[in-house]
């Protein structure tokens, strides 16, 4: 599999930005949040890995994804019902869409029940985002009041735009980065995508 060699100038959040402009139910999706503004809000992930890899892969239409991740981060409600609460809100502001909205400042408080280990409270919402799985998902975008698109990407955009899956090593093991890649199909949904595997310890 050949990798996309990018300029050593490109402009990749404007690239992301136009990107996510130019997908109407993306852009209606970033309204609502906006609209409802929970607390340092961002939508990412997955949404944006689709976009990009679909773009990539000569698919202009990208299907609408599974569940749409919104990280907002309110240190003052840690209680699940906080996530609930963010969701309905949104819901209520754009029916039909798989909201999943998660507050980043209570993530420590589940994450070892769920995935096993223990972590350290995240600091913003941007924080969590820099602890997504893979590099290419550690993405997400904020619609600012005057329409400009925030990208946030702690570890880059590179792997992004270049179909490159990489673990990111800051939190997902090597076992559960494997699993991922297995069940998200990378390998069949975007041929052209560098999968790069890991020993296991």
């Amino acid at each position: 599999m050949r990798r996309v060699e990018l300029p050593v100038a490109a402009d990749l959040p404007g690239r992301l930005g136009d990107m996510v402009r130019a997908t109407p139910w993306l852009l209606e999706a970033l309204r609502a949040a906006r609209d409802v503004d929970p607390p340092d809000w961002l939508v990412g992930g997955g949404v944006l890995r689709d976009l990009v890899w679909d773009r990539l892969h000569g698919r202009p239409r990208p299907a609408p994804p599974r569940d749409l991740d919104l990280a907002f981060f309110d240190p003052t409600r840690l209680d699940p019902a906080r996530d609930a609460e963010v969701e309905q809100a949104l819901t209520a502001r754009l029916p039909g869409v798989p909201w999943d909205a998660k507050n980043q400042a209570a993530v420590h408080t589940w994450y070892g029940r769920v995935f096993g280990g223990q972590v350290a409270p995240l600091t913003s919402s941007a924080d969590g985002v820099g602890t997504w799985p893979e590099t290419a998902t550690a993405v997400a975008v904020r619609l600012l009041p005057d329409d400009h698109v925030q990208v946030v990407a702690p570890c880059g955009l590179e792997d992004l735009f270049g179909l490159v899956c990489r673990r990111n090593p800051r939190r997902v093991t090597v076992d559960h980065y494997h699993q991922r890649v297995r069940d998200k199909h990378i390998i069949e949904r975007w041929p052209r995508v560098e999968v790069v595997l890991e020993q296991r310890g």
